[in-house]
């Protein structure tokens, strides 16, 4: 079940690494989902390089106001020319919380994650774009619309 993915953290070792846009050594992933995408980046014919978490922007979260570090979870280089930042998250993660009845600190908490991870995107986006390039959110649908397996 891909839910159970998402608490998977590790290193992970490209066999591809000439592609990698970075220190081979310190990729890290921090689901089952990022590992497999991951092997679907240093797999593909069509992308000639990739990163994780090697590209940082900066964004002012909607909940303090300050200036954090957003570290991306992939950059894309396809062979074409384009290039894709690119988040991975839960669909659940991509909508705003549900209200219950009753408020609760995990239902104020998810606001609050889900306001900075708004914050993060709007920033994503705007570095993109400034570079002509793109920003995704891919979700556990577009891992599996892309052909990526979850591998345990």
């Amino acid at each position: 079940m891909l839910n159970s993915s998402m608490s998977y953290r590790g290193r992970w070792a490209p066999k591809n690494k000439n592609k990698y846009e970075g220190d081979p050594t310190k990729i890290v992933f921090r689901s089952l989902w990022e590992r497999s995408a991951f092997k679907w980046c240093d797999s593909n014919p069509n992308i000639e390089s990739w990163s994780s978490e090697e590209t940082v922007i900066p964004y002012r979260s909607a909940v303090d106001g300050r200036v954090h570090r957003y570290f991306m979870d992939l950059k894309i280089n396809w062979n074409d020319g384009r290039t894709t930042l690119v988040e991975i998250k839960p669909a659940k993660q991509t909508q705003p919380p549900k209200k219950p009845k009753r408020q609760s600190r995990r239902y104020l908490n998810e606001v609050k994650t889900f306001a900075v991870n708004i914050s993060k995107w709007d920033a994503a986006k705007d570095y993109a774009e400034n570079r002509g390039w793109s920003f995704e959110i891919w979700t556990e649908k577009h891992l599996k619309n892309l052909g990526i397996k979850i591998y345990k």
